[in-house]
Parts: C-alpha cells; structure tokens; sequence
C-alpha cells in the first residue's frame, strides 16, 4: 500500500497535495509505478498533535486526485473517519475506507455497510490531538486485540460482511515506543485473529527511538519492520517508500521459497 498524502502537515514531510493537485497525481503514479498495490490518499494528517480539519476542506484536497486515480485501475483506499468524506470517497469509487477511529461512529457504519468497499479498522487510544500524552495499558496485545475484535463486532451487527475486513493494530496511535514493539512482536497473535492486517511503521517515531535518526533517516529501517512485519504475517504494507520495499519482500520471498538457483 502506498502512500500519497494529501496535506500540508504529514509528520513525513511527503505532504504533495499542499504543492498541487499535479504533484499529487505525479507522487501516486510513482508509488504505483515502484510496485504498490493500493493507494492510501489521505487528506487529514493523523500525526500527534495534529489538528482536526473540517470535511470540506478535506474533500476538497481529496476528490480532485482521487477521481483521477480510480481510473488508473489499482484499487484506491482512503484514510478518513468523517462519514461525509466516506460517502463522496465511495461515489467516487474508492475501494477501501481507511478508518483510524476503528468504526466507532454509528453514522460511518451506516455508509459502508451499504457499500461494497473493503473496510481497514485501527486502533486508537484516545484522539489524535492528544493520544500521545500519557497511553497506558496494562496488556497492550491483549488489549489492542480486543479492541479491534470489538470493531469487528460492529461491523458485523451493522450487516458487514467478515470478508471486507482488515485489521490495523495503530503503530503509533495512543502508544509509546515501548508499547509499539511489544504489538509487533505480537503481530503472529494478532494475525491468528483470522482478518487480514494491515501494518503501518513507515518512518514512524518508534524507528527512530531505536535507531535515533530524524524522519527522513529512516528509510533503511522502515524497510527491515515491513519485511519483519512480512515474516510475521501482515498481508498490506502502508509504506512510503515503496521501490526499496518491494526488493526486501522480494528477498524474503526468494529465502522462504528457495526459489533462486545458483548463487
């Protein structure tokens, strides 16, 4: 899954849709041209801190790039918790709604389950203004896993089928570092669940706890947790760098599968 961010305050600093609506096409014809599979657009930054924007606004940096990109024929999915935003994103024939409040928004519910879009629930604890405060849990694996087969449950009472569920434990999302890695270690438990997952670590802060390199230092360490996150079962990477990606997963295949003869 690659990643196109539409705002002008990504934490990554790839936010295109600020420069114009061109180089946001351009950036999503690169990350699909590198390999990826699906496009995440996302119009409102989720980083700590980082505050809300209003649905228009949001639609407004969304729609002209995303009507675009659904002819590209690659399916589209797009990163919002706003039901409105949900609803144009569907009639303009995203494939997937990207939902970071984990489905708590009964009129959200509404708008997919009268779709056919494949819905990626995440965990969150707290709000994105202030969810990196003070997280505390006592089981962050437990806890997390619960919470997301408690999503799950909602989904199902609202008539979504269990096949257009994926699950996303929210690196970074209401968690200290200490907490994130404790999830992925768990990643095999949270698999197990019996949903697709999705992880997302890319250039996150818990690679640079770690590593202690700024944000756009941690291309070599994103890479490692995606073919990490790989081993450990996750079926979608959301990745900004997409190209470097590919090749790690292309060596996981070739050592897991023998699968090349004579050197």
């Amino acid at each position: 899954m690659g990643i196109v961010n539409l705002t002008p305050d990504s934490f990554s600093g790839d936010g295109v849709g600020a420069v114009s609506v061109a180089a946001a096409l351009a950036h999503a014809r690169a990350q699909l041209e590198a390999g990826a599979d699906i496009l995440d657009l996302g119009a409102e930054s989720s980083r700590p801190g980082a505050p809300a924007v209003t649905a228009k606004d949001e639609l407004a940096r969304l729609l002209p790039v995303l009507r675009e990109v659904v002819t590209w024929g690659v399916p589209v999915s797009v990163d919002t918790y706003k039901p409105e935003v949900m609803e144009a994103a569907l009639a303009a024939g995203c494939a997937m709604i990207n939902d970071i409040s984990g489905m708590r928004s009964p009129e959200a519910l509404a708008v997919v389950a009268g779709a056919d879009c494949g819905i990626c629930v995440m965990h969150m604890q707290g709000v994105p203004g202030s969810m990196q405060d003070a997280p505390s849990y006592v089981d962050v694996l437990g806890e997390v896993n619960s919470e997301l087969l408690a999503a799950v449950a909602r989904c199902r009472e609202a008539g979504v089928d269990d096949a257009r569920l994926v699950l996303d434990p929210g690196f970074g999302f209401g968690k200290t570092a200490a907490h994130n890695f404790s999830l992925f270690r768990g990643l095999t438990v949270t698999a197990a669940l019996g949903w697709p997952v999705l992880v997302g670590v890319s250039r996150k802060s818990m690679l640079g706890a770690v590593t202690g390199r700024p944000v756009e230092e941690r291309l070599s360490a994103s890479v490692v947790a995606a073919a990490l996150a790989a081993q450990k079962g996750a079926a979608i990477l959301r990745v900004h760098d997409v190209a470097a990606t590919c090749d790690a997963l292309k060596v996981l295949r070739a050592v897991e599968e023998c699968g090349v003869e004579n050197g």
